[in-house]
């Protein structure tokens, strides 16, 4: 009888053997899954900020544009207030 409670104990731990054995192979795959899907995913991130860097740099200069046209209107500005001023269009000193 104890023989009969070992051998049935042994067969059941082949089982499990076999089963872990099993989830390890199939953990394994999906493992490698994960970390093929994660890398494609880092390539997006990365092209992603690329393009974001591309844009803020646009952006800098399209500020830089209007800070110019800025300066060319002020310009404008102060040489239209002395044209009315030599012409007295305008009451201001």
């Amino acid at each position: 009888m104890t023989d009969n409670v070992a051998h049935l104990i042994l067969e059941q731990l082949k089982v499990l053997r076999n089963e872990l054995r099993d989830f390890q192979a199939e953990m394994r795959s999906e493992l490698e899954t994960v970390k093929t899907r994660l890398g494609s995913l880092e390539i997006q991130v990365a092209a992603t900020f690329k393009q974001l860097a591309f844009i803020h740099e646009d952006i800098a200069g399209i500020h830089s544009d209007i800070s110019g046209i800025h300066t060319r209107l002020d310009k404008f500005d102060s040489r239209l207030g002395r044209i009315e001023r030599r012409l007295e269009l305008s009451s201001a000193p």
